[in-house]
């Protein structure tokens, strides 16, 4: 009797002590939230490098380049809890630094004249390595803005945790950015969800035009990923009010990233064969204001699923999405848009590269 009383005050005692563990974990997640104000000026960074960038945009015809980098944890060797996968953590450091090495070099050899970066690492647990600071350096002629989307100290879940995230989106520019700033939208989630998940954002950046008072507003965007759908649409609304807003002042205006919505039409060329994982939502050209347009290219898939590890001979158990791209105020010009076919070698994305150029 006496054995089994000093089993149940054991039992006790540790239950208590796993709940004062929680409570004290929940208590500092609650204290240390990252709760960013609605709308919050951001430090347009200058070039690393010794010699200027160019003060504005000084030509008719420029590039932009979009890719959501995946934290260069989620390349070809990859896959993903959350969309069916079991890993938590990229396998090594060896493999983020192979994957970030590959990024920066492709970025590098298309040379673009913007490059709008999704799920850039500045102090994580899971990539180890401080993307941000590193493509900084790596592209030390180009002017940078970066803003945090998914930041807390600690992701609890699933096992082994996430842990610490410091991640965001990050814009590059051959030219000078006058203002950069974070624009907060809707989140979808309730405490205590919403303590340790994303705060998803626009990364507002502005170039001024040579011989002009218009300028080019450049909208770096990662929308909802696993919610019920309603907070994409709630973000994409917003974003739509922002862009006409600011076309409406007569700038120029690109909005581009990973939306995480299928392009109107793109599900004919890659058909949805796995909706009992993850599953996109829809973008809607009727949507959008007169002389607005959605610019995407679905000869090859921007995303792949990460159920498992890239294998392009399983085509039964390999799924393909094309969810980003771009959208274009009316008084631009599209020249070409092209999904760059990395092979999903660096990240679960493929890039996007967009020629434009300035109408009246």
């Amino acid at each position: 009797m006496k054995i089994f009383k000093k089993i149940l005050l054991t039992l006790a005692i540790l239950f208590g002590a796993l709940l004062l563990c929680a409570a004290a974990l929940f208590t500092y997640l609650t204290i240390t939230e990252f709760r960013p104000e609605p709308v919050e000026g951001l430090t347009a960074e200058p070039p690393l490098a010794a010699a200027p960038g160019i003060a504005t945009l000084d030509k008719d015809s420029f590039t932009v380049l979009s890719w959501n980098v995946g934290y260069c944890g989620l390349g070809k060797e990859s896959d993903f809890f959350m969309d069916g996968g079991s890993q938590v953590h990229p396998l090594s450091r060896e493999l983020v630094e192979k994957n970030f090495a590959g990024i920066a070099q492709e970025i590098q050899a298309r040379n673009a004249d913007f490059t709008l970066l999704q799920e850039v690492d500045a102090d994580s647990t899971r990539s180890g390595i401080n993307e941000y600071m590193l493509l900084r350096e790596r592209l030390a002629e180009q002017s940078d803005a970066f803003a945090l989307n998914f930041c807390t100290k600690f992701v609890p879940y699933p096992w082994p945790p996430i842990g610490k995230v410091n991640s965001g989106l990050q814009t590059l520019s051959r030219y000078g950015i006058s203002e950069a700033t974070r624009i907060s939208l809707p989140c979808p989630f309730s405490w205590p969800v919403s303590m340790v998940n994303l705060k998803r954002c626009l990364l507002v950046t502005r170039v001024p035009i040579a011989d002009s008072d218009k300028e080019l507003v450049l909208v770096n965007l990662h929308l909802e990923a696993y919610d019920d759908g309603e907070g994409k649409l709630a973000q994409s609304k917003q974003l739509r009010a922002f862009v006409e807003e600011e076309y409406a002042k007569g700038n120029y205006v690109v909005a581009g990233g990973d939306w995480n919505q299928l392009f109107p039409k793109s599900e004919k060329s890659w058909p949805n064969t796995h909706k009992e994982l993850w599953t996109p939502g829809y973008l809607d050209e009727q949507e959008l204001s007169e002389g607005w347009r959605y610019v995407w290219d679905a000869s090859v898939p921007t995303c792949r699923l990460l159920n498992q590890p890239y294998d392009p001979k399983d085509e039964a158990n390999t799924q393909y999405y094309v969810i980003d791209g771009f959208l274009i105020s009316p008084n631009l010009k599209t020249e070409r848009a092209e999904t760059l076919d990395e092979g999903f070698e660096f990240s679960d994305h493929n890039p996007v590269l967009l020629t434009l150029s300035l109408g009246e």
